[in-house]
C-alpha cells in the first residue's frame, strides 16, 4: 500500500489544494509546507544554509507524520522539491541533497497547466521560468528513480487525474 504520497512541482501549481482536497478524501494527516512558513516569518532573501535548513525541517515534519499515521499521509513537500529550489536560486546545491534518501512512496508532480497567482512569496512567473522549474522537477524524480504520477488539468479533473494516480500504484 502506498503510505506516503508527496506534491512536487513547481511554484503556483496548486500543491497545497490538491494535498488538502486528497487528505479529506483519504481522511488523513496533510504535512504543510515548512518553507513557505519560514519565508512568511523570514522573508524570501535566503541563502544555501537556509535551504538545508528547510529541507531537514521539512524532512522531519514529515517523518514525524509517517510515524503517527500509519495508513496513509500526505506530504505538500519534502527535500527534493527544496534542492529544485537550490537548483533555481542558486545553479548548484549542497550535498545535503544529493544524500537524501528518504522518499516518498509515489510523487505526484503538478504540472505547470494552471494559471500562475502571484501570493507575495512566489518568485518565478514568466513563463520561460515556470518551463525551466517544472524540467528540474521532472529530472529530480527520474535522476532519483521515484515513482510518480503526472498531474495534469484545472479543479476536478487534477483532483481526479490525482485519485486515479494514487489508485494505480495500490
Amino acid at each position: 500500500m502506498i503510505q506516503r504520497i508527496c506534491l512536487h512541482g513547481p511554484e503556483s501549481t496548486g500543491k497545497s489544494t490538491l494535498a488538502t482536497r486528497l487528505a479529506a478524501h483519504y481522511g488523513c494527516e496533510v504535512v504543510p509546507e515548512y518553507g513557505r512558513a519560514y519565508c512568511e516569518g523570514h522573508g524570501t532573501d535566503i541563502g544555501m544554509a537556509e535551504l538545508v535548513h528547510i529541507a531537514e525541517t521539512q524532512d522531519a515534519m514529515n517523518r514525524a507524520a509517517a510515524a503517527r499515521d500509519g495508513d496513509r499521509v500526505l506530504f505538500d513537500t519534502d527535500p527534493l522539491i527544496t534542492a529544485v529550489w537550490a537548483e533555481m536560486m542558486f545553479g548548484t546545491r549542497d550535498a545535503y541533497f544529493d544524500a537524501f534518501t528518504g522518499y516518498a512512496d509515489l510523487y505526484l508532480l503538478l504540472d505547470i497547466d494552471l494559471p500562475f497567482v502571484d501570493d507575495g512569496l512566489r518568485v518565478y512567473a514568466a513563463p520561460e521560468q515556470r518551463r525551466h522549474f517544472f524540467t528540474l522537477c521532472k529530472a529530480e524524480l527520474d535522476n532519483r528513480g521515484v515513482p510518480y504520477a503526472l498531474i495534469r488539468g484545472e479543479g476536478d479533473i487534477r483532483y481526479r487525474a490525482a485519485l486515479e494516480a494514487i489508485a494505480d500504484a495500490c
